[in-house]
């Protein structure tokens, strides 16, 4: 899918996170076996219980045992124009489930032209193997 047909995908996505603490809608587009699935971050009262919108998404792929994760686009609706590159990046909990579940993705974050790898985002990533 176009880099940018992925990230509006995000964007639109984004209006319905449930984002009543941080009031930062947050949207993820993914590419799975061909197909594209949405998640947006879910804040609860118990931050640690919030679901960021990457692993929402990556999630929903999982359970639709779609195949391998190829693309990931990220977008923060709220983020200021001119927020530097590390207020627009996931968490570092997503970023070890996008190492996890999508290690040879191509990541789109919206506000930047440059494509990421997870290398990029995670060098020297955890994994079991």
């Amino acid at each position: 899918m176009e880099r940018e047909t992925l990230l509006s995908l995000a964007r639109d996505t984004a209006r319905n996170a449930h984002c009543q603490f941080s009031h930062f809608h947050v949207g993820a587009a993914i590419v799975a076996g061909g197909r594209v699935f949405m998640g947006v971050n879910i804040e609860s009262t118990s931050f640690g219980l919030t679901l960021c919108a990457e692993r929402s998404a990556i999630a929903t792929a999982v359970t639709a045992q779609a195949g391998p994760i190829t693309q990931i686009a990220i977008a923060c609706i709220d983020a200021p124009s001119d927020a530097p590159l590390h207020d627009r990046m996931p968490c570092g909990a997503c970023r070890q489930w996008i190492a996890d579940f999508a290690p040879h993705a191509t990541i789109y974050i919206d506000g930047t032209d440059h494509d990421f790898t997870i290398a990029d985002l995670l060098p020297f990533a955890f994994t079991l193997q």
